[in-house]
C-alpha cells in the first residue's frame, strides 16, 4: 500500500437499485430525548470483526437485541455474519466460531448493514465498549453504503462506573460486569449472545439510573458526560 493511499478519495459503493431505493428509505438519525428510558426502544449490538484495528480491520457479524417497555423482546432479535473476502483472520475470531466456512458462506455486506440499519430504525444503540463498535460499524456503513452513521450509541461499560460506584471495577470487561451481576449467560462470545449479555447488564444499570433521578436518555447520556469530564480533570 502507499503510503499517500490514505488521501486518496474512497470509491463510491456500487449498489443495485433495490439497494439505493433501501438507503433511501431508512429513518433519520434520532437524537437523545427526554421520554422514560422505559419507553424507549433500545437496540443492544455486538460486533465480531477481523481484528482490533480500527482503520483495516472489517465487521464480520453483526448481532443485536432489543430493549423495549423496560425488558428483553427476544422476538426481535437480529445476526448476520457478512461474507469477506482476502481478509486474514485474527485467531480471536476462531474462537467466535467464526471460521473460513462460515464467513464465505456470508451475506453481502451491503444487504447485511441495510437489513441491520432497517432493524436500527430511528432507535438509539447501546453497546459495550462502543466507541469501538461505533467507529467500526461506522466505517463499515460507509464503506459498503455510502451512508453516515448518525445514530447516537450510549457506551453501557462506561454507564456501569458511573451507576455502580461502590462496585470498585473501573475498566472491567463484560464477562466482570456479568460475574458481579450473577447473571445466567450462556454461549458467550458471539455477537448475539454477547449482545444478549449486554442487554441483561443495561436494563440492572437503567434501574439503578432511575433510583439516581435519571430517568431519560439524555438526562443519562449529559450525567454520564459529566462524569467523563470529572474523570479526565482529575488525570492530569
Amino acid at each position: 500500500m502507499s503510503l499517500f493511499s490514505w488521501l486518496l478519495p474512497r470509491k463510491t459503493p456500487v449498489l443495485s437499485l433495490e439497494q439505493q431505493q433501501r438507503l433511501l428509505q431508512l429513518p433519520p438519525a434520532p437524537g437523545l430525548g427526554e421520554a422514560s428510558l422505559r419507553s424507549q426502544r433500545w437496540v443492544v449490538v455486538d460486533l465480531e470483526t477481523s481484528g482490533l484495528n480500527l482503520n483495516r480491520d472489517q465487521v464480520l457479524s453483526i448481532g443485536a437485541m432489543v430493549i423495549e417497555d423496560g425488558a428483553i423482546d427476544l422476538g426481535q432479535a437480529f445476526e448476520r455474519t457478512l461474507l469477506r473476502t482476502h481478509n486474514p483472520l485474527n485467531p480471536s475470531v476462531l474462537l467466535h466460531g467464526l471460521g473460513p466456512e462460515a464467513i464465505a458462506a456470508g451475506c453481502d455486506p451491503a444487504d447485511a448493514l441495510l437489513d441491520f440499519m432497517t432493524f436500527v430504525g430511528d432507535s438509539p444503540l447501546l453497546a459495550f465498549h462502543a466507541p469501538f463498535d461505533q467507529h467500526m460499524l461506522g466505517r463499515a456503513l460507509k464503506d459498503s453504503l455510502g451512508y453516515r452513521l448518525q445514530h447516537p450509541f450510549m457506551d453501557v461499560a462506561a454507564l456501569a462506573p458511573l451507576l455502580c460506584p461502590h462496585a470498585d471495577m473501573r475498566d472491567a470487561g463484560l464477562d466482570h460486569w456479568v460475574r458481579h451481576f450473577n447473571l445466567q449467560v450462556e454461549d458467550r462470545h458471539n455477537a448475539s449472545a454477547d449482545a444478549l449479555a449486554t442487554a441483561e447488564l443495561a436494563l440492572i444499570l437503567f434501574s439503578r439510573a432511575r433510583a439516581q433521578h435519571l430517568d431519560s436518555p439524555l438526562a443519562l447520556q449529559q450525567r454520564l458526560n459529566q462524569w467523563q469530564r470529572r474523570k479526565q480533570m482529575h488525570s492530569f
